[in-house]
């Protein structure tokens, strides 16, 4: 079912003939009295009841009246039959017997519970969104579902959990999309899993993003203290690349330039005295040899 224009018309127009036909009928009522009485006589029936058939009626045709607001549509039904949308705002007029619903297509947002979950590897995590939707299709949003804002938040916490599970909480490998080193493709990735599943409602999601992301608290600790290892490892990996670098460098410059020349040993043990220096994550003592080089 796809949404389609009501029939209306511009309700000012309308209200302004109704008013006039009310008025004009009245004063045909009044006339028809006066003249009754200025004759001594009781007014006929047969004059009296178009008069007064007319005033139900053109009170019938003003509740045909109703009104739209910016962004906001009306889905009109007549005799539980799907009558079109009227989406323009203002005053309007349309079939008194049409039943009409106000449908908001305004943008909206909300904020997801914080949903425990397990991520990739199995690690249980706690992951929170906020999605911002709005209607699109007044009528499969009405009559596809039977509440379609309570659809949406029900639709979009299980899209975050599917989501939730086909990533990592964190990856060491750069070519590995995780949760929380790639926060866009993540957030891309999860807008495409609730628009998925709220195509059928009628609703576009306009932004999903992840609003709190955490390991759960009873391996929070444990985690800490991996991520600080894999910190520290990182570190002493790029510590140790730079110092083989700046010994490499050292031989060749002393080599280059005639200061001392060394056996293979002494370069050995050159080497091992550079890289305490440089690796090391204290301050190191100098050892000061006062005798021969040898």
């Amino acid at each position: 079912m796809n949404e389609r224009k009501a029939v209306s018309l511009p309700g000012i127009p309308v209200l302004v003939v109704l008013i006039v036909a009310l008025i004009a009928d009245l004063a045909w009522f009044i006339s028809i009295l006066r003249h009754a009485n200025s004759l001594g006589l009781k007014p006929a029936p047969a004059e009296l009841v178009p008069a007064l058939v007319l005033i139900p009626v053109i009170a019938f045709l003003l509740k045909g009246l109703f009104a739209v607001q910016p962004n906001v549509a009306r889905v009109m039904q007549l005799f539980g039959h799907y009558a079109g949308t009227e989406r323009m705002q203002g005053l309007r007029w349309t079939n008194p017997f049409y039943t009409r619903q106000a449908v908001s297509l305004r943008v909206r947002n909300f904020e997801s519970g914080k949903l425990k979950v397990n991520d990739l590897d199995g690690n249980p995590i706690e992951i929170g969104a906020i999605v911002v939707w709005q209607v699109v299709d007044t009528a499969e949003a009405t009559f596809m579902v039977d509440d379609y804002a309570n659809f949406v938040h029900i639709q979009a916490e299980s899209a975050l959990r599917q989501m939730a599970t086909s990533y990592s909480y964190d990856s060491h490998d750069e070519k590995q999309i995780s949760l929380r080193g790639n926060g866009s493709k993540v957030n891309a990735h999860l807008r495409d899993e609730i628009q998925e599943r709220l195509s059928k409602a009628g609703v576009e999601v306009v932004e999903a993003r992840i609003s709190h992301l955490a390991y759960a608290q009873e391996i929070a600790q444990a985690m800490l203290q991996r991520q600080q290892a894999s910190a520290i490892v990182a570190a002493r990996t790029r510590i140790v690349e730079g110092a083989v670098g700046m010994v490499e460098l050292a031989l060749e410059q002393l080599s280059q330039r005639g200061v001392v020349d060394l056996d293979n040993e002494r370069k050995a043990t050159m080497v091992s005295n550079l890289l305490v220096v440089l690796c090391g994550d204290r301050a190191t003592q100098p050892v000061v040899n006062t005798g021969s080089l040898y």
